[in-house]
């Protein structure tokens, strides 16, 4: 499985737009054949951090999911909501290995 959380950072006056697109993001991604898990959480002590975990089945899931037109349609209408580039980073499972368990 590939698991990748992105953190983003965003502007303040961008935080309410950049929730609602990524709600739509998510609802569409989790239809997705190869998505295990798509969790949008946002920073508790500030309410311009975000991360989004992931996970896919295999790489060509992620790749597949970086084609669909809701990610893309999302990538392009939060570009200007960040105050940083956002930062994803990939990390291997060690528990659960049991995609029963997720």
């Amino acid at each position: 499985m590939i698991i990748n959380c992105v953190y983003v950072h965003v502007k303040s006056d961008a935080v309410d737009r950049f929730i609602n697109e990524t709600i739509i993001n998510h609802r569409e991604t989790v239809k997705e054949p190869g998505n295990v898990r798509f969790d949008f959480i946002q920073q508790a002590d500030d309410r311009c951090r975000f991360m989004i975990y992931e996970v896919f089945e295999s790489d060509q899931a992620v790749a597949d999911h970086k084609n669909t037109e809701h990610y893309q349609n999302w990538r392009d209408a939060v570009a200007d909501f960040m105050e940083e580039p956002r930062k994803g980073v990939k990390y291997n499972i060690i528990e659960p290995t049991d995609i029963t368990r997720w």
